[in-house]
């Protein structure tokens, strides 16, 4: 059996005395969609943040993809470690951030021409391929302000899978986007799947895990309070937090 591509243990991180993440265990296995609910302030996004090192995880240890780094004292081997791993993940956020001077295309191809020194030939060949697989080769000379939300979202996304990454990390990617365009944005990431993307994915779009996810966990006060199938976890979930949460949301 194939070794799980994450492997997280004892993660924990702290802001002062505050606990987000408290002693967290975590395998996930190749291709596998991994879906993370829980209520606001439960500590998510700074999982997902701690995964790639966006936040500097306070104790424990993150493997990705046979990259091992344990929690500590920035080094130079620690920080071509982070390199390493961020070159295996990539991040959709809640809010886009692309680059507003410019166009879908200009964002797109900006990661493999700076981090990997591509020709701009090969970027654009790569960069098209990408905003096709999210349907929006029409946009690839459209600059963001003419761009919906959705749309947008979509170039984030291309923008990410044009770094070739193993993993793809989904923080909240449809939070920021009016209800009818949240769908055109699940159907990209759930053709992802299909496909066999390895997913983690923070997100209140409850469709969407019960359609896609192969496993879910509710998340509470830093800690994983419970996980299993859609259907246990929907269903038949054990724990009152997890039921509370659901009730509210489903």
């Amino acid at each position: 059996m194939a070794a799980p591509i994450i492997r997280v243990r004892r993660l924990e991180k702290c802001f002062g005395k505050l606990y987000v993440l408290q002693g967290i265990d975590l395998d996930v296995e190749v291709g596998e969609v991994l879906v993370v609910i829980g209520r606001s302030g439960s500590g998510k996004s700074t999982f997902l943040r701690c995964l790639n090192f966006l936040e500097e995880p306070t104790a424990g240890t993150i493997e990705i993809d046979e990259v091992v780094i344990p929690a500590g004292e920035p080094s130079r081997e620690h920080r071509v470690h982070i390199q390493q791993i961020r070159a295996k993940t990539g991040m959709v956020f809640q809010h886009f951030n692309l680059f507003p001077h410019m166009t879908a295309l200009g964002n797109v191809i900006e990661g493999p021409l700076t981090v990997k020194g591509m020709s701009r030939e090969e970027a654009i060949e790569i960069g098209e391929r990408h905003l096709g697989r999210v349907g929006l080769m029409d946009k690839r000379d459209e600059y963001p302000a003419r761009l919906s939300g959705g749309q947008q979202q979509r170039v984030a996304i291309a923008r990410a899978l044009a770094m070739e990454p193993k993993i793809m990390l989904f923080d909240e990617p449809t939070s920021a986007l009016d209800p009818e365009l949240i769908g055109e944005v699940l159907d990209v990431m759930k053709r992802l799947a299909r496909e066999g993307m390895t997913m983690i994915v923070v997100t209140h779009e409850m469709g969407f895990a019960r359609e896609v996810a192969h496993r879910i966990i509710f998340m509470d006060d830093g800690v994983w309070v419970e996980e299993g199938t859609p259907a246990q976890m929907f269903d038949n979930a054990k724990d009152p937090r997890t039921k509370d949460f659901l009730r509210h949301v489903l």
